[in-house]
C-alpha cells in the first residue's frame, strides 16, 4: 500500500470543515454568522463533510502500481485526481480552500459594531428606509417581515404551513433568547401583534419581534407620534450629528452576517455627547416625527436611559409569516 500525501490533505481539510461546523453549533457561535432558521442546512452540511471525508480515506492509501500518478483525459477537459506532483496553481488552490479554517482559528470571532455600521452608511439606510415608507404599499418588506416572492404570488390557501413559536411580547426583561426559536408565526399571530401595538400607549420591543415592530413604526409612524417606547442597542455616531444625536441601532441579519443591515431609531437627548459610541443602552422615550437631511423619520426623545452590557445575542433576525 502506498499513502498519498495529497489525498491526505484533502480528507484533512474535509474534516476541518466538518469540525468547524460542529464546534460553531455546540458554542451557538453559529446564530452569529447565519440566521437561525439555516441551522439545519448547515448540519446538513457537516453531514455532507463528514460523508465526503470518509470517501476520502479511501484514496489516502492505494495499492502499489495503481495507475493514480498521471492525468487522465476525458474528452475535452483534461485533470489528475490528486495524485500528480503539487505545483504552484496546486498551492494555490489548497491555500484558497484552506484560508477559511485557518482565519477561523487564529481571528476570534468578533460582533459587528459601529466601525461596520459606518461602512454601510447607518443613515442613508435610515433615511432610505423612511423614504421606500412613503410610497410603499402593503407588501411588507425584509426589515421587518421575510416573505418569499413564491408567498405572495400564491394565494394564501395554498401555502400551508405549521404555525410556528409565537412571540414573547411581554417586554425586554426576561425576554428569552430569539435564538431559541424558529422567528416564525402565524398571519393570524402577526396581526394580532400589530393590532395589539397600534393600541400601546408604552411600547416595549422584544428581540423576536424588534424588526416587525420597527417596520411597522416606520411604515406608520403618524400613528405612533407621541407615544412611549423603550429600545435597546448599541451606539452610534455619525459626522454631521448635533451634540445631542446618536442612533441606537442593532444590526439585522436576513441570511447570514454578510448581508446584515441596520435598523434602529435616531435618539435625541443632553447627555448623548458623553456616551461613546458602541456603549449598549436602554433607552425610554417619546417618538417624534422630524427632518434629517430631507428625510422625515422617527425621532426618540429620550427621558431616560442606562448602559447595559451587550447581549449574547446581539442579532436580530426578520419575522417570518407562515400562511394556512
Amino acid at each position: 500500500m502506498r499513502f498519498h500525501v495529497q489525498q491526505a490533505v484533502r480528507a484533512v481539510i474535509l474534516l476541518g470543515f466538518a469540525g468547524l461546523i460542529v464546534y460553531l453549533h455546540y458554542s451557538g457561535d453559529i446564530v452569529k454568522l447565519i440566521n437561525p432558521k439555516y441551522e439545519t442546512l448547515s448540519k446538513i452540511g457537516a453531514i455532507l463533510f463528514l460523508l465526503l471525508f470518509t470517501v476520502q480515506l479511501r484514496r489516502v492509501l492505494a495499492p502499489k502500481g495503481a495507475d493514480q500518478d498521471h492525468p487522465h483525459d476525458h474528452g475535452s477537459h483534461r485533470h489528475d485526481h490528486g495524485y500528480s506532483p503539487v505545483d504552484a496553481k496546486k498551492l494555490l488552490s489548497y491555500s484558497i480552500v484552506v484560508l477559511p479554517l485557518v482565519t477561523s482559528i487564529l481571528i476570534p470571532l468578533s460582533t459587528l459594531d459601529a466601525s461596520i455600521a459606518a461602512k454601510k452608511g447607518t443613515m442613508l439606510a435610515l433615511t432610505s428606509n423612511a423614504e421606500n415608507q412613503e410610497g410603499k404599499t402593503e407588501r411588507e418588506n425584509d426589515a421587518g417581515v421575510a416573505i418569499s416572492e413564491t408567498e405572495q404570488a400564491v394565494p394564501k390557501e395554498e401555502n400551508i404551513e405549521e404555525e410556528g413559536t409565537i412571540p414573547d411580547t411581554s417586554g425586554s426583561d426576561g425576554t428569552p433568547d430569539p435564538n431559541l426559536y424558529s422567528n416564525s408565526v402565524s398571519e393570524e399571530t402577526y396581526q394580532q401583534l400589530m393590532d395589539e401595538l397600534e393600541v400601546r400607549e408604552s411600547i416595549q420591543m422584544p428581540d423576536q419581534v424588534y424588526a416587525a415592530y420597527y417596520d411597522e413604526i416606520s411604515n406608520n409612524v403618524e400613528q405612533y407620534i407621541g407615544k412611549e417606547i423603550t429600545v435597546n442597542g448599541f451606539v452610534y455616531k455619525e459626522e454631521g450629528f448635533s451634540a445631542n444625536q446618536l442612533v441606537v441601532g442593532r444590526f439585522l441579519i436576513t441570511h447570514c452576517v454578510a448581508d446584515s443591515s441596520i435598523i434602529g431609531f435616531l435618539a435625541e437627548f443632553d447627555d448623548a455627547e458623553s456616551i461613546a459610541e458602541d456603549t449598549w443602552l436602554e433607552a425610554t422615550g417619546i417618538i417624534q416625527l422630524e427632518t434629517y437631511n430631507g428625510h422625515e423619520l422617527p425621532v426618540l426623545k429620550i427621558t431616560k436611559w442606562q448602559k447595559i452590557k451587550e447581549p449574547e445575542q446581539p442579532y436580530l433576525y426578520p419575522l417570518n409569516i407562515k400562511y394556512s
